[in-house]
């Protein structure tokens, strides 16, 4: 039997980003995760030639003890930028998506739910840095599952039934 190996550029897998993760890569990389309350933000360039990924637990920034812990918005959002830095990018100059931020807690949390405190923080970020958020889905009760390949499409996201 002959083995014939596909012609044409192959599709590496996707860094499945985790709670906590920080991801970056270059056009034609791929990024997934699945979203609760946690916020995911993308940041790229207008070309879609660079892009990062994080996947943010709490808002603001790390307790004392644990600096550079990026489920930390903050952190996750610093180190986003140190990785873009690399590849000469400056982030006033990216653009960004965010997604997210679901109330998965509702008996826990009636008042101001974990994932609307995520999203506020992240939004009001972005904006005191001057990057333009291009889309946002945030809110509601569902998981929601994200992808996307740094390049000129958006972001997919599903909604994922509780």
């Amino acid at each position: 039997m002959k083995v014939v190996q596909p012609s044409g550029p192959q599709m590496s897998p996707p860094h499945v980003l985790h709670p906590g993760d920080v991801a970056c890569g270059v056009r034609g990389e791929r990024f997934e995760t699945l979203l609760g309350s946690c916020v995911a933000v993308i940041l790229t360039d207008p070309r879609r030639t660079v892009g990062a990924m994080c996947h943010i637990v709490h808002a603001a920034g790390a307790p004392a003890g644990r600096p550079g812990d990026t489920r930390h918005a903050d952190v996750a959002l610093a180190e986003m930028q140190r990785r873009l830095f690399a590849h000469g990018m400056r982030l006033e100059l990216c653009e960004a998506y965010v997604f997210g931020g679901g109330n998965m807690f509702p008996g826990v949390y009636p008042q101001q739910p974990v994932g609307e405190r995520n999203v506020h923080h992240v939004l009001d970020v972005l904006a005191s840095e001057g990057v333009r958020v291009l889309r946002h889905d945030v809110g509601g009760t569902a998981y929601r599952r994200l992808r996307w390949t740094v390049g000129p499409d958006a972001p997919e996201i599903t909604a994922v039934p509780v």
